[in-house]
């Protein structure tokens, strides 16, 4: 009797640990960001201050647990070919995944669409924190993704 109860109990604190751990990966570090507060800025090729770029319907959200936890989606106006041409792509755009409620930002979706071509990462913004770069995905037809990650240089 005494094995069960013991063993009732290590499953019950695992269990419980379990879904402790989940719902603070999950819910409770991250925080929605108004979307008055968020401007997306991307980093010229001429390396001057990044700017703001024209964008509408954001959703944003962010955590202070860690530097990338950030991510956002929008629409932006303006094309591909002037986005090219006027701010700096990014060498190495890795999508980090958001949490399930957070449905608009499918990082697998984004990674398939980098590497068909079918999307173009730009850098945001260099060094938002020590070693983390903002990267922006921007589609063709307009929609777009905002996340940060670690600079694959930081390490070393």
């Amino acid at each position: 009797m005494n094995g069960k109860l013991v063993g009732g109990f290590i499953v019950t604190a695992a269990v419980l640990a379990g879904a402790a751990v989940y719902f603070l990966q999950e819910y409770y570090f991250y925080e929605r960001i108004d979307p008055a507060a968020v401007a997306i800025r991307l980093t010229p090729v001429t390396d001057a201050a990044p700017e703001a770029i024209p964008s509408a319907d954001i959703r944003a959200i962010d955590a202070t647990s860690s530097p990338i936890r950030f991510r956002a989606c929008f629409t932006t106006p303006v094309s591909l070919a002037t986005l090219t041409e006027t701010y700096r792509l990014y060498d190495d755009p890795v999508p980090l995944n958001a949490p399930a409620w957070f449905d608009c930002f499918d990082a697998g979706a984004i990674d398939a669409a980098l590497n068909s071509g079918a999307a173009l990462a730009f850098l945001g913004e260099s060094s938002v924190a020590e070693g983390v770069d903002r990267v922006v995905a921007v589609f063709e037809d307009g929609h777009a993704y905002a996340w940060n990650q670690l600079r694959p240089d930081a390490g070393e």
